[in-house]
């Protein structure tokens, strides 16, 4: 019979800890990196030189090279974690970025330039540690058993700490002491999107949605704004089994609302579109329904069947709930919740500041092209400004959308402390708030979460590390692939 502890061992002499956070740092450099700069797009300046009818800046193929450093003699070399801790420097490597010009559809400027330094995580792939025997790194100056997983900022150790929030694009419905006694939220999420839509009942029976700029708008004006016009097939894809009193009054209450025009102006006067002379209100509300609705979807003209479909789904499961009884999803439950690891905090950072750049790319550009200065675009991009952000974000632990503690400083009293350290997750929840169910000990979480580490006091439940030999799934789901499987089993589509 074999052993448990041989298992053990042979386990930790494949794998590590925190393996779980180097992949995710080496998918978000491999593959997060080229799809947000893929995501820019062209870049078109509103402010073009005269003599010029179109002007276009692209992005294209972005290197990132092993950590480097340049000497104050000029001189680049490579650089080792223990010199950037000795020297309290940043352990990063150059990214470099292709930038074509077209100029009336003519390309008129090719060139690689570099846009920043980005912070490497230790033992990652882009690491100049990666691939060495232990002989090396304690020539290198590194502890062998050391499990990397941090980053090096002017000189300090910083630890990405692992998120924990309920997964998106999916709805949950829970009871609220508000006018509705029902409230439903669905976090919409794709790439650079990430919306919140809320669904309500009134006590006059009518049911709202809020997302972005609309505030509690009838949700079958938003169904009709998307073509789905005839009540008869509103009221098919809602109740195909049982009916609803409820969808009756929604769709009484919007007897003047016949045509898709007909709800597009209802919500442009509900959601105060401003728009210019030239525009349609009309317009207006079907472009921020295109962009802002349901985003995960879609964000084209080709996607508002789908969405019309999905809204009724929504209505369908919520009236199940509030008026049916039906169970709802179980919040706490870890098939309802998402970690966000190391390289998924970095992508975001990363989209960001993308978006920081391209801005001052654009102001730079117009500024010189109104004082008849401008000669080339590779004079306007300040490598500096990108290097500066992220690092000013890992140094302060200050993260996207203004939460704090993202990045914290290294604990070092003793090897089991540090492993602890890198292995935390932490509640988006306030620890001030009581939130009862979601600090309890889940059945889920066995074999996920450590029952036994999480500390004393106000953040109890809310504060968890990893299990020791937890490993955590980051598939990259083909949306073809996954829709071809499932029609090959019989599903079909409804548009």
């Amino acid at each position: 019979m074999l052993d448990g502890n041989v298992l053990i061992k042979k386990y930790f002499e494949d794998h590590s800890l925190i393996e779980y956070n180097r992949i995710s740092f080496n998918n978000f450099i491999e593959k997060e990196i080229p799809k947000i700069v893929k995501e820019v797009g062209d870049i078109v300046p509103t402010v073009i030189p005269p003599d010029v009818n179109d002007f276009r800046i692209r992005f294209d193929n972005i290197r990132i090279e092993k950590p480097k450093i340049v000497e104050a003699d000029g001189s680049r070399k490579d650089i080792y974690p223990m010199e950037a801790r000795l020297r309290q420097l940043t352990y990063s490597a150059p990214m470099f970025l292709d930038v074509t010009v077209h100029i009336d559809g003519v390309q008129r400027e090719s060139f690689q330039t570099p846009i920043g330094k980005l912070p490497v995580m230790l033992k990652s792939k882009f690491c100049n540690l990666a691939g060495l025997g232990r002989e090396e790194l304690i020539k290198r100056g590194e502890d062998p058993d050391d499990p990397g997983g941090y980053f090096v900022l002017n000189g300090n150790e910083r630890a990405l700490i692992t998120v924990e929030d309920l997964v998106p694009n999916k709805m949950f419905v829970q009871e609220s002491t508000g006018p509705s006694k029902f409230t439903a939220k669905i976090f919409s999420h794709k790439e650079s999107y990430n919306i919140p839509h809320v669904i309500e009942q009134m006590r006059d029976g009518i049911i709202y949605i809020s997302f972005t700029r609309f505030k509690r708008v009838p949700v079958m004006y938003v169904i009709k704004a998307l073509g789905l016009v005839k009540d008869q097939d509103i009221m098919q894809f809602i109740c195909d089994e049982k009916m609803y009193d409820e969808v009756y009054i929604n769709l009484h209450d919007l007897s003047e609302v016949r045509t898709s025009e007909d709800a597009l102006n209802a919500l442009a006067a509900k959601g105060n579109i401003n728009v210019q002379p030239k525009e349609s209100k009309s317009d207006k509300a079907l472009e921020q329904l295109d962009q802002f609705l349901l985003p995960h979807i879609g964000v084209t003209q080709k996607d508002r069947a789908l969405k019309a479909y999905n809204l009724c789904k929504l209505v369908k499961k919520f009236l199940m709930i509030s008026k049916d009884g039906a169970a709802p999803a179980d919040k706490d439950h870890y098939k309802n919740k998402k970690l966000k690891l190391s390289g998924d905090l970095m992508a975001e950072l990363m989209r960001v500041n993308m978006k920081v750049l391209v801005n001052d790319i654009l102001y730079n550009f117009q500024r010189l092209v109104k004082r008849g200065k401008f000669q080339s675009v590779k004079t306007i991009i300040r490598d500096k400004l990108l290097t500066s952000r992220i690092k000013s974000a890992m140094a302060t632990g200050t993260w996207v959308g203004g939460r704090k503690g993202i990045s914290q400083n290294l604990d070092r009293i003793n090897f089991i402390a540090t492993n602890s350290h890198l292995t935390r997750v932490v509640s988006l929840l306030s620890a001030t708030q009581e939130n009862f169910e979601a600090r309890e000990l889940h059945c889920t979480h066995w074999g996920r979460l450590c029952p036994i580490e999480t500390p004393e006091g106000t953040p109890i439940g809310l504060r968890k590390n990893m299990a020791m030999l937890c490993e955590i799934t980051q598939e990259d789901v083909q949306e073809d692939k996954l829709k071809k499987s499932l029609e090959a089993v019989g599903l079909k589509k409804v548009a």
